[in-house]
């Protein structure tokens, strides 16, 4: 198995947006890994942001894009056309690794198989929380990127529901030929072309999701109240714009378990007085999700009022 996996060439794909120390950290680690990176290409919205000095390292290349035309999908299709590589590993500009076993971890996860033979056509990594981090954060990083692998396919949509599909381009590797076959992320979504994806594989292809919980890296975000709101519009308006994989899956019933176990896991750690937050913010998540799912009923202006992703609505 370590042989085949040795022969597959890996590039790096990361759309990027006012490039910071994170991303000189992202960089400095992935030219540290023990398996080998061909190239890592990166998508950087509007070129007045990018620093020359990222562009000294070796093997990587970097295309422009204009704000008006990124896409979360559409992007990650065009950086995935620079690439010739046998795997693509997709990654945001604010994740770092956590080690340099990053690649070998997702290949490892590539080359496994469903149980019935299904073949893993992506494997995406564990997210660490940042120190920075929230504490009810960090039991939410744990709850969705849990510490044991797991192979996803059709047979575990009765148990696992929504979460069968769940994967995310923060770090997630492809296999190129099945992605190119696939015809590549969904284009002009608002979000979520990964779990979209995700949910075509597994429903409708008949193949795996891979969760490698080897493959570790450091992101987490702080958000507060409002910030949360409009991550779930846009995260509900995705899932209503595509009911060939969400339509008859609920997901409420997966945020409702979240929220049951990080209040138990704080009176837990001695932390009670946090809990109250914590269903504060659980109700404004819920706003924006129950808005999202029917925003075609709503004013335009309610909408850009509600989406954290304004210039998607002007195209």
């Amino acid at each position: 198995m370590e042989e085949k996996r040795q022969e597959k060439t890996v590039d790096v794909i990361i759309p990027v947006y006012k490039p910071d120390e994170t991303l000189k950290r992202l960089l400095k680690l992935l030219g540290e890994q023990s398996y080998p990176i061909r190239r890592i290409i990166i998508m950087n919205t509007e070129q007045s942001y990018w620093k020359e000095e990222y562009s000294q390292m070796p093997n990587l290349e970097v295309h422009h894009v204009r704000k008006e035309d990124f896409d979360h999908g559409g992007t990650r299709n065009r950086g995935a056309g620079y690439s010739q590589a046998d795997v693509m590993v997709f990654m945001t500009d604010d994740a770092v690794p956590a080690d340099k076993n990053l690649i070998n971890a997702l290949l490892k996860g590539l080359a496994q198989t469903g149980k019935d033979g299904e073949k893993v056509v992506m494997a995406y990594g564990r997210q660490l929380p940042n120190p920075d981090c929230a504490l009810a954060e960090q039991y939410t990083r744990s709850f969705n990127y849990p510490e044991q692998s797991r192979i996803k396919t059709a047979d575990d949509l009765g148990k696992l529901g929504i979460k069968t599909f769940f994967a995310s381009n923060v770090c997630c590797a492809y296999d190129r030929a099945e992605f190119l076959k696939a015809g590549g992320f969904i284009e002009k979504t608002i979000f979520n072309e990964d779990m979209i994806y995700a949910g075509n594989a597994v429903i409708h292809r008949r193949q795996a999701v891979a969760y490698e919980a080897g493959a570790k890296v450091y992101h987490s975000h702080n958000y507060g109240c409002i910030a949360q709101l409009k991550r779930n519009f846009d995260l509900a308006v995705s899932q209503a714009d595509h009911p060939e994989v969400f339509e008859g899956i609920r997901s409420e019933g997966e945020g409702i378990r979240l929220v049951k176990k990080t209040c138990a896991w704080l009176a837990k750690e001695g932390k009670p007085w946090l809990i109250p937050g914590v269903i504060v913010k659980s109700g404004f998540k819920y706003i924006g999700y129950l808005l999202g799912k029917r925003y075609r009923s709503l004013p335009r202006r309610l909408i850009l009022c509600l989406t954290m992703n304004k210039a998607y609505w002007s195209k």
